[in-house]
């Protein structure tokens, strides 16, 4: 019965699995089309990204470089050019903010409104915003439980009533705290994303026509988070599910 359902279960995960596939090829295509697109500015996203620190207290305005520059005070954040296609992010350990090739030179709509979301979790960790404190916290107990949630779980299965019910529910567990993690990223990218729109409008790095490009780049961005709490959340019923059937 148990490895029955393993297999039945399978189908959960059809819904989730098709919405991320759509999530990511909308959000390349919406960042495609949005790459084309010129802002009027005539900026880069990276210099963007330094005003917008500059006018939250965080960083120093003129102050870009190729490569990395910190803030005069030592206390700011520092900007770096990644290799690699929509591979931007920010780190809070080393408060640094990379920004892929074509967003750090890019003068695109796409280009603004994407450093403009990595610098809003910049601004998030200066402000001690609450979800981003605790996703950082969360991270490395959530990576460790999403490796060996599923060989722990596994194993349990072919172990002994006792022992296996033990090693089940502790697999379900670490991968409990996982899914938390995905829950947790949602606010702190959707807040994120409206910091930017809130920033590039009151900078006038992007007029009205452009600020509605920028946030089609972001809701697209958006949705592939929702994804992954969706697959996260099918994962850990599935796992429910069997180790019910089992016990």
């Amino acid at each position: 019965m148990g490895y029955m359902i393993l297999y039945s279960t399978m189908i959960l995960l059809i819904p989730p699995f098709l919405l991320a596939l759509w999530a990511q090829r909308r959000v390349k295509s919406t960042y495609a089309e949005y790459s084309e697109v010129g802002a009027a500015s005539g900026l880069t996203g990276a210099q963007v990204a330094q005003y917008i620190l500059e006018d939250a207290g965080v960083g120093e305005a003129g102050h870009v470089l190729e490569g990395s520059e910190m803030a005069a005070d030592g206390q700011g954040c520092s900007i770096e050019c990644v290799a690699g296609n929509l591979t931007d992010h920010y780190d809070p350990r080393s408060r640094t903010l990379r920004l892929s090739e074509d967003v750090y030179h890019g003068q695109s709509i796409a280009a603004l409104g994407v450093a403009a979301h990595e610098v809003g979790h910049a601004i998030q960790d200066t402000r001690s915003y609450a979800p981003l404190r605790l996703r950082s916290f969360m991270y490395p107990m959530s990576s460790l439980g999403s490796s060996l949630a599923f060989p722990i779980f596994f194993v349990g299965m072919f172990m002994g009533p006792g022992l296996g019910k033990v090693a089940m529910t502790i697999a379900i567990l670490m991968f409990g705290l996982s899914v938390l993690f995905t829950l947790v990223t949602l606010p702190v990218e959707f807040d994120a994303s409206r910091r930017a729109l809130v920033s590039l409008e009151r900078g006038n790095y992007l007029n009205a026509k452009e600020l509605g490009g920028a946030k089609k780049v972001l809701s697209a961005a958006a949705l592939t988070y929702v994804a992954a709490a969706a697959m996260a959340l099918t994962q850990l019923v599935r796992m429910i599910l069997i180790f019910r059937s089992r016990h």
